[in-house]
């Protein structure tokens, strides 16, 4: 039985057979991670979801050398949003069906705990209809710093005041060696400490997602041990809590105008779908991919759900992190999101980001008229 044989066949590979992807050529990789997505979700569906990026702050003490995003305070055109103007952009996502935000920022060390706590209330006071997934485990670390309580102690006060998720950014790649490079992001949470803090948020029954970054300079092995970290804490976290990541994210390191530009290698479109479709037979115990239409464009996003996407992602209707570091693709359209899903050969269904399908859109409605909004024109920040 051929490695490939044996992933579709359901069986679960060791690391070092899944670094050994790497060397087959791009079809296959693509045929059995396509096999394995058919097997493991609606073979026809591709959901997406209506939501919307909020960037709260960019003032951060950490300063990865990949993050063209982060300010200091000192810095002209640092900021914090209001509470008056994160609802303002809540508002626009209300007004077009969204359902989620995804709220995140700096490790900002002068704003106090209470705000984040009186942020939570607020929206859940204004908008309790839409659900709030906010933070990283790399912010959550910060505020245990600045509270003197441990990162479960933070996570249930947010939860507390209205936190419904802990999104997966700050996952990059799971390796100490890579991520805490001099030219890469020396201060950056550790892995022991992103896994573990992922893992007090899904024993807490809060919503969270997985990500990774190639591009750094890393190896297949190195990959493979990122992803294991991940695999592992998804069986403990299933078989404790019946609770896990509920999907997996990655994109390629954008390096446009900052500091790592020049110092390392990045990642061609190539090897953001060998990853993926390496990644969705290895993370047997994952059910949902996405693909990064932000950073790889439509074209390639169409190509990624034949390597084993089941997902679009979302609209976000506003994005300031990767785009500061060269991404192009800033929002979209549920018109496009649909348009692209349709033209791939697939069914567009709108889910919720506990991955429930919520809407069959119509598609030819849809498609014969104009959007409402210009997504183009909305602010990069309040």
């Amino acid at each position: 039985m051929t490695l490939l044989e044996k992933a579709t066949s359901g069986e679960r590979l060791t690391p070092e057979e899944a670094v050994k992807l790497y060397d087959l050529p791009l079809f296959e990789i693509a045929s059995a991670a396509d096999s394995v997505r058919r097997l493991r979700t609606n073979s026809e569906v591709v959901s997406y979801l209506i939501d919307r990026n909020i960037n709260y702050s960019n003032v951060c003490n950490v300063g990865c050398a990949f993050c063209g995003f982060y300010r200091t305070r000192k810095q002209d055109d640092a900021y914090t949003l209001s509470f008056e103007q994160i609802s303002g952009k809540i508002y626009e996502l209300e007004a077009v069906g969204g359902t989620r935000i995804l709220m995140q920022g700096g490790v900002n060390p002068y704003l106090p705990f209470t705000w984040y706590l009186d942020l939570m209330k607020h929206l859940k006071t204004h908008h309790p209809t839409i659900r709030v997934e906010a933070f990283s485990p790399e912010e959550i670390k910060g505020m245990s710093k600045l509270t003197g309580m441990s990162t479960l102690e933070v996570l249930k006060e947010l939860q507390q005041a209205g936190l419904d998720g802990l999104p997966g950014g700050g996952g990059e790649m799971l390796v100490d060696e890579i991520r805490h490079a001099k030219h890469i992001s020396p201060a950056r949470i550790s892995t022991l400490d992103w896994l573990r803090i992922m893992g007090e948020a899904q024993s807490l029954s809060l919503y969270t997602t997985a990500t990774m970054v190639i591009g750094f300079g890393e190896t297949p092995a190195q990959r493979i041990e990122s992803m294991k970290g991940i695999r592992d804490l998804q069986d403990e976290s299933l078989a404790k809590y019946g609770n896990g990541f509920s999907a997996f994210i990655s994109w390629t390191l954008q390096t446009k105008g900052v500091r790592i530009d020049g110092k390392v290698p990045g990642a061609s479109p190539h090897a953001y779908l060998q990853n993926l479709g390496v990644s969705r037979i290895f993370l047997d115990n994952i059910p949902n991919f996405q693909a990064s239409w932000p950073t790889m464009g439509h074209k390639i996003a169409q190509t990624a759900l034949f390597f084993g996407a089941n997902d679009y992602g979302s609209t976000m209707l506003e994005e300031n992190v990767v785009s500061q570091a060269g991404a192009k693709n800033r929002n979209t359209s549920e018109r496009e999101m649909i348009r692209q899903i349709v033209d791939a050969g697939f069914e567009p269904m709108q889910r919720d980001s506990l991955y429930n399908l919520i809407r069959k859109p119509d598609v030819e409605m849809v498609l014969a008229n104009k959007p409402e909004i210009d997504f183009a024109s909305l602010p990069a920040v309040g």
